[in-house]
């Protein structure tokens, strides 16, 4: 294709997924239920639900607006060439084309920070404060988003350096080797996010002694789970909102609650959560999700070499000859129809895997506690209970809670 069908077809797809993804979010406002059904009553009361509705609304009317100003600055930069314009101001400075891709996308991810820094902050300090969730004080904000520059100059740049250097270096065939690259960067995350990433930017400390710990031992014991240690995070500082999560690959585990899940949670509700997360180990959900992404990515790796030495994908964005980081622009908007199709199936697989987990602790521990943890959760996080069915269809990756709730009755 000649540079300019390319341009129209990289802008159609720019507008039309972000007119489907804006049509999404209405229909899913609209989808609001202002009256208390039966199902829910029991746990919600009359007040908390309102509120839940007025969280929701005004998350979405935000996002209305950050979208909008994301989606001219995308398309201002792309009817102009204001991509290619940086990419070929950047060669009197950087001759080095790896060194040039770094700083021309570290100036893209800053700028864009930069840009939407008044959004970020309103959506903590004004909607998140208001409805009694945040707990960042703007020190930890700004520090967050310092060891976030941090992490990225450190892993990521290296990782974006490599794939530039086995393009420029290797040829068509980088997609073979980038890949392997690749899956041992995902195993060693997930081996040592924990350890590792996670103590950047929270408070891990063991879980002390007592009845939740022994509950916790005796029924890793029972399903005979390889419980490595527990630590609690302190998860308080920046938000009320509860998780908790295990990690590691292998026969050791890592158990992490939030300090706001033990706060607001029965030692047999806590247990019942865990339970859940066990499911996902003992159903081999962990490991499937690890080979699915390794997937993912060695497909989406091959699509890529089919195009990233096109020049003319780099003169539709502006530029006056073959330039890598455009061409990896391009390709994230022209593949995206293709990732949403990818992820689309992965969402649908981990609500699948939901269901499972959810049956397992059933099975194991208790339905009813399970049930009550995730009542309590919900309540607490003030969730939307009645998600239109398409919004869940195309960005759910957890199935809505009276789903959830249903089948763990049948």
């Amino acid at each position: 294709m000649d540079p300019q069908t390319i341009l129209v077809l990289i802008v159609g797809i720019t507008v039309l997924s972000y007119i489907f993804d804006q049509w999404l979010d209405y229909i899913n406002l609209k989808a609001q239920r202002t009256d208390i059904p039966d199902e829910i009553a029991e746990f919600y009361d009359r007040e908390r639900y309102v509120k839940s509705l007025s969280y929701h609304k005004a998350l979405t009317r935000f996002g209305f607006i950050t979208a909008a100003f994301g989606f001219l600055l995308s398309i201002g930069m792309l009817l102009t060439g204001g991509f290619g314009w940086l990419d070929t101001s950047l060669k009197e400075f950087f001759p080095n084309e790896v060194i040039r891709a770094l700083v021309f996308f570290g100036v893209l991810m800053l700028a864009s920070d930069i840009l939407t820094l008044p959004f970020q902050l309103h959506a903590t300090f004004v909607i998140e404060e208001r409805f009694g969730f945040n707990k960042t004080t703007r020190k930890t904000f700004y520090l967050d988003k310092l060891k976030g520059y941090m992490l990225a100059l450190l892993m990521g740049a290296p990782l974006l350096g490599l794939l530039i250097y086995v393009v420029l270096e290797i040829g068509p065939t980088f997609w073979i080797w980038f890949s392997i690259i690749a899956a041992f960067f995902i195993l060693f995350m997930n081996m040592f996010y924990t350890s590792l990433i996670l103590p950047l930017f929270n408070k891990l400390t063991p879980l002390q002694d007592g009845e939740l710990k022994s509950a916790i031992q005796a029924f890793s014991t029972k399903v005979n789970f390889p419980l490595d240690n527990i630590f609690v995070i302190d998860g308080s500082k920046r938000s009320n909102k509860a998780n908790a999560f295990f990690s590691g690959i292998g026969r050791k585990k890592k158990i992490v609650l939030y300090d706001t899940l033990i706060e607001k949670h029965t030692t047999e509700e806590l247990v019942a959560v865990l339970a859940h997360e066990v499911g996902h180990f003992k159903k081999r959900h962990i490991v499937w999700g690890l080979v699915l992404s390794i997937v993912q990515i060695v497909f989406t790796l091959f699509i890529l070499s089919l195009m990233i030495y096109n020049e003319n994908v780099s003169v539709a964005l502006g530029s006056d000859s073959l330039s890598i980081p455009l061409n990896l622009i391009a390709f994230t908007i022209l593949f995206s129809p293709i990732s949403g199709v990818t992820g689309l199936l992965m969402s649908m697989y981990s609500r699948k895997n939901e269901f499972e987990a959810d049956a397992y602790a059933r099975a194991t521990y208790s339905g009813p506690a399970l049930m009550k943890a995730l009542k309590t959760l919900s309540v607490d996080s003030l969730s939307n209970l009645y998600p239109h069915p398409l919004y869940v269809f195309f960005h759910y990756s957890h199935p809505p809670l009276l789903s959830r709730l249903r089948a763990l009755t049948h």
